[in-house]
């Protein structure tokens, strides 16, 4: 259910971003009758679009265990970008237009990163692969969503008690993510992936 309603939430804000960077480039060239025309013909789709948006949303936002700061600086933006986005076209105002647009990229830019600067750096974790080191990574980057007994089922985890999954294959998912989990190959080194994938074996113990 999360992972259909993840993709859902992508393809939704994808069109939005398409339709409204379409409206605003017609608007920024002057182009106000077709602008017109566009808005007129796409006035439904528009409506359907915005509707997918902010249902996925708000579901993503309650069943979603990574709260980081990066969630709520993208909620303020895109409920900035919104007014903006309002009052720039009825008012037709080009700079308007141009900073809602601005918002809204950032937004999307914070939610497929989860960093508000975009940044990719690795956080400070121990490295070597005993099990304490898998603890502690696992702490840090796993139990919002699986929480510490590995059942909290947060942002579609898998109860990791219940796994009947090879360690070989538990190294895979963790390296390389499946449906909504990130892959963590540029976040941990492999060997930091092996104390993971072994601390996480012992919760079902």
């Amino acid at each position: 259910m999360y992972t259909g309603m993840l993709h859902t939430h992508k393809l939704s804000v994808i069109l939005f971003l398409v339709l409204y960077l379409i409206k605003t480039a017609l608007l920024i060239f002057g182009k106000t009758e077709l602008l017109t025309r566009v808005t007129k013909a796409t006035r439904i789709t528009e409506m359907i679009i915005s509707t997918l948006f902010l249902a996925t949303g708000i579901y993503l936002l309650i069943y979603t265990g990574n709260k980081g700061a990066w969630l709520w600086v993208k909620l303020i933006a895109v409920a900035t970008s919104i007014p903006l986005a309002i009052m720039a076209f009825k008012k037709q105002n080009k700079n308007l237009a141009l900073l809602s647009l601005i918002f809204i990229v950032y937004a999307y830019g914070v939610s497929e990163s989860k960093n508000l600067m975009f940044s990719s750096a690795k956080p400070d974790l121990p490295a070597g692969t005993d099990l304490k080191a898998g603890e502690i990574i696992f702490a840090n980057q796993c139990v919002n969503c699986h929480g510490s007994d590995g059942k909290l089922g947060l942002s579609g985890a898998k109860d990791l008690t219940a796994s009947a999954r090879t360690h070989a294959e538990k190294v895979e998912i963790v390296t390389h993510g499946k449906n909504a989990m990130q892959a963590y190959d540029k976040m941990l080194s492999a060997e930091q992936i092996e104390a993971v994938v072994s601390y996480v074996e012992t919760l079902n113990k």
